[in-house]
């Protein structure tokens, strides 16, 4: 576990913060039509043009510059040439190193109108986001965000929490302890200090919880082949409240003004 300084934290701000602007940009140009293909070429040129380098091109052998995860592929999508339609949900994940420190979050957009049920999945896995976030305040442990967010989830909603894929601490590496699971025990694992930085990531399922990797050994999709949500804040562990360091209101604001989106709701007030 390796806690941040001050200035620490606020550079790691502005490498989640590029994330977040690349993320606004693509809510900008998504259609009905368009390749996951040639968003992730954009999110690559975004991403060099702001002067910073991309987290998962490279990463152990990931050939692409984002993950992007359509419909049952829970994460780890591998961009192709697949054309997105109406009813889709597209999960984005990207990663950048601005000034040595790494930013990494992710958000489903809605492509048209999809079925109500993929609606209500998409609103309960962002909302389980803020729910995990509520608890990463110094004391707490981890099993505490854990428990918060498979509660909603699963015991509320009745959704598959997966397993298998976690959230995770973050700085000058993309990987850093702790594993951050959805799934847990209040009281459980270890204990929160100020200046830890997590990402925190409900992966959910509308489904049952198991999945599968593809014989690529990256792209994970649901068994049942029911469609699965994802969202991801990068949060600095404070004292009386975590301090999210990512920001989903610009991307909100493009989704809104895309006519092609269909935006799910907002973030949480007391975070907004």
């Amino acid at each position: 576990m390796i806690l941040k300084t001050n200035e620490q934290v606020e550079l790691m701000r502005q490498s989640a913060l590029l994330v977040s602007k690349t993320l606004a940009e693509i809510a900008t140009i998504l259609k009905p039509g368009m390749t996951t293909l040639e968003i992730d070429n954009r999110i690559g040129q975004f991403v060099r043009d702001h002067h910073a380098d991309l987290s998962f091109l490279g990463y152990r052998g990931y050939p692409f510059n984002s993950c992007i995860s359509v419909n049952d592929v829970v994460v780890h999508g591998f961009p192709n040439k697949y054309e997105l339609k109406d009813g889709d949900i597209v999960s984005i994940d990207i990663g950048v190193i601005l000034n040595g420190w790494h930013g990494d979050h992710a958000y489903t957009f809605a492509i048209g109108e999809p079925e109500d049920d993929v609606k209500q999945l998409v609103r309960v896995t962002k909302a389980s986001l803020y729910k995990g976030i509520e608890k990463a305040v110094a004391g707490n442990r981890v099993g505490d965000i854990s428990f918060a967010i498979q509660d909603y989830t699963e015991k509320k909603h009745g959704y598959g929490v997966v397993r298998e894929l976690v959230g995770h601490g973050l700085g000058q590496n993309l990987h850093e302890d702790p594993q951050v699971p959805n799934y847990g025990r209040r009281n459980d694992g270890k204990k929160l200090k100020e200046g830890l930085v997590l990402a925190i990531e409900p992966m959910i399922n509308l489904g049952r919880k198991e999945v599968l990797t593809e014989e690529d050994g990256w792209t994970v999709r649901t068994k049942d082949g029911k469609p699965s949500a994802h969202f991801e804040h990068d949060v600095c562990v404070r004292k009386d409240k975590a301090d999210i360091l990512s920001d989903y209101s610009i991307i909100e604001k493009e989704e809104e003004r895309n006519p092609d989106l269909f935006v799910a709701s907002a973030a949480i007030e007391s975070y907004s």
